[in-house]
């Protein structure tokens, strides 16, 4: 297997970058080999970590393969919206939630139309979004309007007031910092057989220091080649924006895995990354200050000093 070897005496052994490509070369080395629930199997390893330096306007971007982090930023705003829906997503065209309600279309009508058209469906018919571009409760619906139900009498419940967990932790943070229960969970058991997808960047645990923010983002399960990549940005892109809004300094990103792997079919991309070598860093720039969580604009954040080398593709596994 064609492999870049990490220098051991170069400044570049330091770039963060190293420690993915390191995880990425033990999995498909050392990775127990087994089917998935996709039928299209992987190599995985239990229990894995990943730290990010995000002081100074660092943030975690792959230099080793082009990720696209303007569909990771419009990401996280959806989800900071609460909506559950692709067609915001598609309306700037980011498809990255389009494979699993495209999968289920054609399961159900079976008709064999593609993912364009499905695509061009969803955008231009409100109708039609409504009945087949729903996720159900995913990611930003259990993050700022996770349910509650409260008595109605006759040992009967009535749906109550959602929480908003991202709102409550700002304020957490503002007024109890060296509390231990800033977290942001996404993995409400009662809702997951609704979702396309059970969340798999499923806690966020935020963490102050002096004036220093950091957060934990633990994954029960990642896809290390092209899910990965999107994780650490947008988790880094969050505690940015939790720190602004606390009045911090962010500090640092820890990423923790649990089933930690890689698609068998991904071959041809991880034998080209990892023949690269890590280089350069790229910075993320906040323009303003808004006044809540829930105002930032896409049009508010960008990325500099990014030069990563060309795009390697492989297919989603559904």
């Amino acid at each position: 297997m064609a492999s870049a070897a990490r220098p051991s005496d170069s400044p570049d052994s330091r770039h963060w970058e190293w420690q993915y490509l390191d995880l990425m070369r033990r999995i498909w080395t050392e990775g127990d080999e087994r089917l998935d629930r996709t039928g299209v199997g992987t190599r995985a390893l239990f229990g894995t970590m990943l730290r990010c330096d995000l002081s100074g306007d660092k943030v975690p971007l792959l230099t080793t393969k082009r990720v696209y982090w303007k569909a990771a930023a419009r990401e996280m705003l959806w989800f900071l919206t609460g909506d559950t829906n692709i067609r915001p997503l598609l309306q700037q065209g980011v498809t990255i939630w389009s494979d699993w309600p495209l999968a289920k279309y054609r399961r159900e009508t079976n008709e064999e139309i593609s993912q364009e058209e499905f695509e061009r469906r969803i955008v231009e018919n409100v109708e039609f979004a409504a009945r087949w571009g729903d996720l159900g409760p995913v990611y930003g619906k259990q993050w700022v309007d996770w349910p509650t139900y409260e008595p109605a009498g006759d040992g009967h419940f009535r749906k109550g007031a959602g929480i908003n967990q991202v709102a409550q932790v700002v304020e957490s943070l503002r007024s109890n910092p060296g509390g231990r229960r800033h977290i942001i969970e996404g993995w409400n058991v009662a809702e997951l057989d609704r979702m396309a997808l059970p969340p798999c960047h499923k806690s966020y645990q935020f963490h102050v220091a002096g004036n220093r923010l950091s957060c934990v983002l633990y994954q029960r399960s990642c896809d290390v080649a092209l899910g990965l990549p999107f994780n650490l940005f947008g988790a880094a892109m969050l505690t940015r924006m939790l720190a602004q809004q606390a009045g911090l300094e962010a500090d640092e990103l820890v990423w923790m895995g649990g089933d930690t792997h890689l698609y068998l079919n991904h071959a041809d991309l991880i034998e080209a990354q990892l023949a690269r070598e890590p280089d350069g860093d790229a910075m993320l720039h906040i323009a303003r200050h808004p006044p809540s969580i829930f105002d930032y604009r896409f049009e508010d954040f960008t990325v500099t000093g990014y030069a990563p080398q060309g795009a390697l593709k492989a297919p989603v596994a559904v």
